[in-house]
This record gives C-alpha cells, sequence and structure tokens, in this order.
C-alpha cells in the first residue's frame, strides 16, 4: 500500500476544526478558547521543529547526534514530570529524582529492546532509537508525575497521622508505607487502563500510524504488542524508583517528618 501524503492545505482543514471548536468554546463562555488556541500553535511549532531536526538526525545517523537527542528529551521530561506537582520538592530534588528515574527505567529498557529484541544493526538506528525512546519517556513521565504528585499531597494531608506513627515508634518507611503504595498504584494507572482498553476499546498510536503508512496489520500489531510491554516495564519501575525515592527524601536521617522540603502552595 502507497504512503498517501498529506499537503499542507490538508492540514490547515484540520487546523479549521481546531478553531471551530475554540469558537464554540468562547461563545459558551468556558473560558478555554484561549488556551486551546494556544496549545494548537503550541503542537505545531514544536512538532514542525521536531520534523526538521529529525530529518537532520535520521540523514546523519551518527551516535553523538543521536544521543545528544536524547538528552535533550530526557531533561525535558524531567522538567515537566516536576512542573506537573501541585506540591514539589525544593530545590532541584524532584526534578533530579524523575529525570534519573527514567533515565534507569526508559534508557535501558530502550537500549535493552534494541539490541536484543529488535537487533537493529547498529543499535541507535535513530528509525527506532529516537521513537521508542519517545515513547517510553513520555509514558514514564505521566507515571512519575502522577505518582510523585499523589506522594507529597497525601504525606502533606496526612502529616499528623504520620507523626503519630512515629511517635509510637514506626520508622520512617513503616509510617508512609500505605500513602506510597496509593501513590505507586497512581502512577501505574493510565499505563494498566492503556494495557486494558487496547485493541477493544482503542487502537494504539503506534499500530494505527504503521496502518496508515502501509504495514501490515498484523506486523503493526506486533509491534504494537511489543510496544505495550516495553511501556508497561519502563513506567512501572520508573514510578516505583521515583516514589521510593521522594518518599525517602521526605524524612531525615533521624525518621523526622521534613514538611519544609516541599514547596507550600
Amino acid at each position: 500500500m502507497q504512503l498517501i501524503s498529506l499537503s499542507f492545505f490538508d492540514l490547515a482543514l484540520a487546523a479549521l476544526a481546531v478553531l471551530a471548536l475554540a469558537a464554540t468554546t468562547f461563545a459558551m463562555r468556558l473560558g478555554i478558547a484561549r488556551t486551546l488556541l494556544i496549545a494548537a500553535l503550541r503542537t505545531t511549532a514544536q512538532l514542525a521543529l521536531v520534523g526538521l531536526v529529525l530529518e537532520a538526525v535520521f540523514a546523519q545517523r551518527q551516535l553523538v547526534w543521536i544521543a545528544l537527542m536524547a538528552l535533550v528529551m530526557l531533561l525535558l521530561a524531567g522538567r515537566e514530570a516536576a512542573a506537573r506537582q501541585k506540591r514539589p520538592f525544593i530545590g532541584g530534588y524532584g526534578f533530579a529524582a524523575g529525570t534519573a528515574s527514567m533515565f534507569l527505567s526508559s534508557f535501558v529498557t530502550a537500549v535493552a529492546t534494541l539490541v536484543i529484541v529488535i537487533r537493529v544493526e547498529p543499535w541507535y538506528t535513530p528509525q527506532y532509537a529516537i521513537p521508542l525512546l519517545g515513547m517510553l519517556l513520555g509514558n514514564t513521565m505521566t507515571g512519575i508525575a502522577l505518582a510523585m504528585d499523589r506522594l507529597t499531597q497525601e504525606v502533606w494531608r496526612g502529616a499528623a497521622v504520620i507523626e503519630t506513627r512515629l511517635a509510637l515508634g514506626a520508622s520512617a518507611t513503616e509510617a508512609v508505607a500505605e500513602m506510597r503504595r496509593d501513590a505507586m498504584r497512581a502512577g501505574m494507572i493510565p499505563m494498566l487502563n492503556a494495557m486494558a482498553a487496547a485493541g477493544i476499546i482503542s487502537l494504539p498510536g503506534m499500530m494505527t500510524g504503521q496502518m496508515l503508512a502501509g504495514s501490515p496489520p498484523w506486523e503493526a500489531v506486533k509491534y504494537q504488542i511489543l510496544i505495550m510491554f516495553l511501556i508497561a516495564t519502563g513506567t512501572g519501575f520508573g514510578t516505583l524508583l521515583a516514589v521510593s525515592v521522594g518518599a525517602r527524601r521526605l524524612f531525615d536521617d533521624r525518621h523526622r517528618l521534613r514538611l519544609d522540603r516541599l514547596r507550600p502552595i
């Protein structure tokens, strides 16, 4: 099947639909018309820029440029994960914890998949490496952001309960164990929902894109199963690691609760 190329006129038609939605929300006084238009402009600019960068990276096929782009993606994902928290850690600890967790989960998972499962030569071929890493980072970022936000909010609200447990002789790990488990579950819920709905309620993005590009449906299905398993692995381990590190930061060496390490609203 031949790939059908889209023209700028085709994209303009889709943009008109977004403009119609913005006009409708403005007429209904929902207060999101401006936000919607800005989001549409950002999407266009960001994807256009990424397209130009990927064209250059795909043409060069050099490890140094691929590694540089992967590093930028990682740092931006870490920043977004920290920015989405209502009560982030003071200083750069939240950014560092999220970035390190994503590196240890998403990067290791991506490299192992390229070397062991897909076995592409060379393993850093940008056609495979960059999309795979992007999908892993995006989903892991969401899981970590949700989990860390849940953890810090629960600890802030339940400070009195934690202090009571500590006074009764519980360790820091025991005092916050229930809240930590809830945070871990919250971070993995989107991934679990996506896995449960895949193929029945929704067709995942990678599978849809491959079929639109002309790949046989069964080949697209195999790749999508692989991606879903990788996302589950990266998101799961990244979330577990980030919450464990974040929970440890909320206490000092004497097992005292340190809410002063969280930024107040």
